[in-house]
């Protein structure tokens, strides 16, 4: 009996050691990525707060001289660290179509922001306001270390800030109304 109870109690911690905290999920294998920064699971469409992965259809060129698709590239990356680190997360904002998340890995005995571990891999980029300012300052830190150490994608000189790129797309946009 005392054999059957401790491991009871021993089954019973460890799935509580696993589990996430109240107001948090387990982002598993298995969801729909759509993007570098955005998946699906059971319906619902989730998005890393202040991270912009690199848009797909944009190109850099790699080493070799071979052209390749840069938000596959972020997408790449964030599938590894969802199997890798087993990301929690909690949601911190809501429209009616996107839910906004903040997450955590566990690295080690350490949790990281999951968000700080891809801008600073230089597969992601910190996300801007309209007016060009960051969305959550510290991850802007992150990516200018990134930036300035060539990792990731920062190594290839024909990188793009997605920011950038959905900035001009906004403004030719704006323009071609204008002529309306």
């Amino acid at each position: 009996m005392r054999c059957s109870l401790a491991l009871t109690l021993t089954v019973a911690s460890v799935a509580t050691a696993l589990s996430a905290p109240d107001g948090y999920f387990v982002l598993e294998p298995g969801i729909t990525l759509e993007t570098g920064d955005t998946w699906v699971a059971e319906g619902q469409r989730y998005r890393l707060f202040g991270v912009q992965s690199c848009l797909r259809g944009t190109n850099y060129t790699d080493l070799r001289g071979q052209k390749r698709d840069c938000g596959d590239a972020s997408l790449a990356m964030f599938a590894a660290y969802i199997k890798d680190t087993k990301p929690v997360c909690a949601p911190v904002a809501k429209t009616a179509d996107l839910t906004y998340v903040i997450c955590y890995a566990t690295v080690g005995k350490d949790r990281l922001d999951l968000a700080t571990m891809m801008i600073s891999s230089g597969y992601a980029f910190a996300s801007l306001d309209d007016q060009g300012m960051p969305l959550h300052p510290p991850y802007s830190v992150a990516e200018l270390d990134a930036r300035e150490r060539k990792a990731g994608l920062w190594q290839f000189p024909d990188v793009v800030h997605p920011a950038v790129l959905l900035a001009k797309t906004a403004k030719e946009r704006a323009k071609k109304e204008a002529k309306r």
